[in-house]
């Protein structure tokens, strides 16, 4: 199933834990919609003068705007209150509906990140909440066999295999640009295929989140 520009002149918000998560799973997706008006939040890392640079040089690629928040991204993983998280998204987020919301899997997209399941949740419940405002919601929908081989496609989600350019237009944002090692992990992760679990009732979502657990 190829990616159809179906949703021209589109307002689309990516909320992710990090810079270069909206570019390692979702960069072909925006990549191939150059007409959406895409705004990008990464909630961690605004304070990092090195990532922060090379997330907005990445945006201006990926034809972008967006924002950073300062959320802690420590090694140790200390879990947020629930709330911290939910206020980080409404405080960088624009006012304003938005036709479509991209943000992490509640399981995370690898075994295991801590902040991206924790924006996922906070997204999903703010969603629910009806405290951000959008006509529907995908989540990222990879999985890596518990650390068995780095993540791929969920096989029963919607799958959108890039094309030859788009997929190197975006390894080159993740090598380049962000500068990971070829031989590293996120570019050895770089999805050919994007997938995404896609919702258009809160209510659904936030059903899907709490068995999600």
């Amino acid at each position: 199933m190829g990616i159809k520009n179906n949703l021209s002149d589109k307002n689309a918000v990516v909320i992710v834990a990090h810079p270069d998560d909206e570019t390692l799973w979702c960069g072909g997706t925006i990549l191939t919609h150059p007409t959406f008006n895409w705004f990008v939040i990464s909630l961690c890392r605004g304070d990092d003068m090195e990532r922060a640079s090379r997330f907005y040089k990445s945006l201006k690629i990926l034809k972008a705007k967006g924002t950073m928040g300062e959320l802690d991204d420590g090694p140790e993983q200390i879990p947020l209150d629930k709330e911290e998280a939910k206020n980080a998204v409404l405080s960088l987020l624009p006012n304003q509906h938005f036709d479509l919301i991209i943000t992490h899997n509640p399981s995370g997209e690898y075994t295991r990140h801590l902040r991206h399941e924790e924006v996922s949740r906070a997204v999903i419940e703010l969603w629910y909440q009806k405290k951000v405002s959008g006509k529907e919601l995908w989540t990222f929908a990879y999985e890596d066999g518990n650390k068995k081989y780095f993540p791929r496609a969920e096989k029963r989600a919607f799958q959108y295999p890039l094309s030859e350019n788009i997929w190197k237009q975006k390894y080159a944002l993740i090598t380049e640009t962000y500068g990971f090692s070829p031989g590293g992990f996120e570019a050895e992760t770089t999805p050919k295929i994007e997938a995404f679990w896609k919702f258009f009732d809160p209510g659904e979502a936030y059903k899907w989140l709490e068995q999600a657990g």
